[in-house]
């Protein structure tokens, strides 16, 4: 009998894995180099971020309802377009996955030898050290995972509340509309800090894990993102109330800049604490997520049918697992997170544009009715069969890719 993955994830940690991937490395590294364009209006170029992440993920959520694989991204675009177009796709999903997991692992490498003064460690071991790890979770399974994504959620939740009620005295001290570079400035900024959400859409892989994945993962996948996103604004809001745009955007460790304001020189040692959480479990998440993409696409016969493989102790997808683990090792060794943040971004806006022109065609396709019916999530503002909500979301994703590649080209 061939393996197969085990359902045991329900819409609580569905959620708990949607907001612990979207509140990883992102908000604590690059809301101080959003701010250097954004300014004091910081808090506008997350929300703007958010709608843009809402838009798309509300296509998502249909898309997952009608394809109950965990091929995401792959399973739509071929449906609707072609299956050399799902392919290319999917291979740029999988390159940002590992690429952006390297370079989190640096961060978290960056934190941990400042944090722990071992001699003999390094940089590039520590971070190799965190990727192994993971790994390690990653395949022992999906519950494993699951535990230590609920865990680390928690402490990074905790550590973003605590900058929002240091900030709670100093509300109205900043003018919250101050932009250095205008709107243009807070678009650009939009487009990096996009990086922040990331993993919002990976919610949809896990569905053969998930108990009753029709209505669980919609369900989560909205609730992720509404849950992030207040997070995300009123954390800059505390941020700039506090230090000024001008202060938070030299600091190479923003949100640890604004708790020592109020708690002195322990500030970075907690905050390097959290920081390590949120790290971790953003590599945890983009190897789980990542992984189970590649196992997709190889039941679907787009990759080797090596990367199906299924381990049948564990029931956890080992040969995704343990080649992904090797690339990402690759890349742990070069890193910037401010170009790779964006070099992620480009390939997510153009997978997200893909993905809402793919709703779009599939509403029209003859087979919609046979994966559609009236038991799934449906995208809500439609005139008749065109669902409005996918070309809001395919025409802001085309527009962000604007500002990616003018942030790359500097």
């Amino acid at each position: 009998m061939v393996a197969t993955l085990k359902r045991e994830l329900g819409l609580m940690q569905v959620t708990i894995a949607g907001v612990g991937i979207i509140l990883g490395a992102g908000i604590y590294t690059l809301i101080g180099v959003a701010s250097q364009s954004a300014g004091n209006a910081t808090w506008l170029a997350f929300l703007i971020s958010a709608f843009v992440a809402m838009f798309t993920g509300l296509s998502y959520a249909e898309l997952s309802t009608m394809f109950k694989g965990d091929g995401g991204e792959f399973d739509y675009i071929n449906a609707a377009l072609s299956k050399k177009f799902a392919f290319l796709i999917g291979l740029f999903m999988i390159i940002s996955g590992f690429i952006s997991a390297a370079t989190v692992a640096l961060g978290f490498g960056g934190y941990f030898i400042r944090l722990f003064s071992i001699p003999t460690l390094t940089l590039i071991t520590a971070s190799i050290g965190l990727v192994i790890a993971m790994t390690i979770i990653n395949f022992v399974g999906i519950r494993e995972s699951s535990w230590f994504n609920t865990i680390s959620t928690f402490i990074e939740f905790g550590g973003l509340i605590l900058i929002i009620l240091f900030g709670l005295g100093k509300l109205g001290s900043v003018d919250y509309f101050a932009m250095p570079e205008g709107l243009s400035g807070v678009f650009s900024a939009s487009a990096l800090v996009f990086f922040a959400y990331m993993g919002f859409e990976s919610i949809v892989k896990l569905a053969e894990e998930t108990k009753n994945p029709t209505k669980t993962i919609p369900r989560a996948l909205i609730l992720s993102l509404i849950i992030t996103s207040v997070l995300y604004v009123l954390v800059a809001v505390s941020a700039v109330s506090i230090l000024g745009w001008e202060e938070l955007s030299q600091s190479s460790a923003p949100l640890a800049s604004v708790a020592q304001a109020f708690l002195g020189s322990k500030a970075f040692m907690l905050l390097g604490i959290i920081a390590l959480f949120s790290t971790a479990n953003t590599v945890l998440i983009s190897l789980v997520t990542t992984s189970r993409l590649m196992y997709g696409m190889a039941k679907e016969h787009s990759l080797p049918k090596f990367f199906a493989y299924v381990h049948p102790r564990t029931r956890t997808p080992a040969a995704a697992i343990f080649i992904l683990l090797f690339l990402t090792v690759i890349f742990v060794f070069v890193g910037d997170i401010e170009i790779v943040g964006n070099l992620t971004n480009l390939f997510l806006f153009l997978t997200f544009a893909a993905v809402n022109l793919s709703l779009i065609i599939l509403r029209y396709k003859c087979d919609y009715k046979k994966r559609h019916n009236n038991k799934t999530f449906k995208c809500p503002i439609n005139v008749g069969k065109f669902p409005v909500i996918a070309l809001i979301g395919l025409l802001s994703s085309l527009g962000m890719m604007f500002f990616v590649v003018r942030n790359l080209m500097g």
